[in-house]
């Protein structure tokens, strides 16, 4: 999608920056009258719409979907190792979102369970954790950070007792 809206946004840049939009792309800027023409979509006999209420829509709808992108993973998480035992997660969650805002604590249990099992541990303790909220002129961003320690089970000597 994004790769759709850069021949546009170049134009109103270059528009912006005082090029004359002939020199910038004579393909898309007609040289009289509108970039969209005035046609109706009819329906039905009773229902119709104009074709630049769907160019409208269908630009919005593109502009909605570019931010919140709905595929994109709600948490970014960036891992970094502290030795061979510890590991600090650093999770940021997505500015514009549509849920998910709760799952912080679940996402990084869940992600410290798969480095203990990939990397062969018997189990993993958690050191350090704190959500805190980034706040800027955009909008706020939920923020995460933790640190584990990854173990091995402690393999108990056997104790024998002296013979009677």
């Amino acid at each position: 999608m994004r790769r759709s809206i850069a021949p546009a946004l170049a134009i109103v840049l270059a528009v912006g920056a005082g090029v004359p939009a002939a020199a910038c792309a004579q393909s898309y800027v007609p040289s009289d009258g509108s970039i969209i023409p005035n046609k109706v979509l009819r329906l039905s006999p009773s229902v119709s719409i104009a074709l630049e209420k769907i160019v409208y829509w269908g630009v919005l709808g593109g502009i909605a979907y570019a931010v919140l992108d709905p595929l994109a993973p709600t948490w970014d998480i960036e891992e970094a190792p502290l030795g061979s035992e510890y590991i600090h997660f650093s999770l940021q969650m997505k500015r514009y979102y549509s849920g998910g805002a709760g799952e912080a604590r679940a996402l990084f249990n869940r992600r410290a369970r798969e480095l203990m099992r990939l990397n062969e541990f018997d189990d993993y303790q958690v050191v350090e954790y704190n959500e805190s909220l980034e706040s800027s002129l955009l909008g706020s961003r939920r923020k995460a950070e933790g640190v584990i320690q990854l173990q091995h089970k402690q393999k108990s000597a056997v104790t024998q007792l002296p013979p009677a």
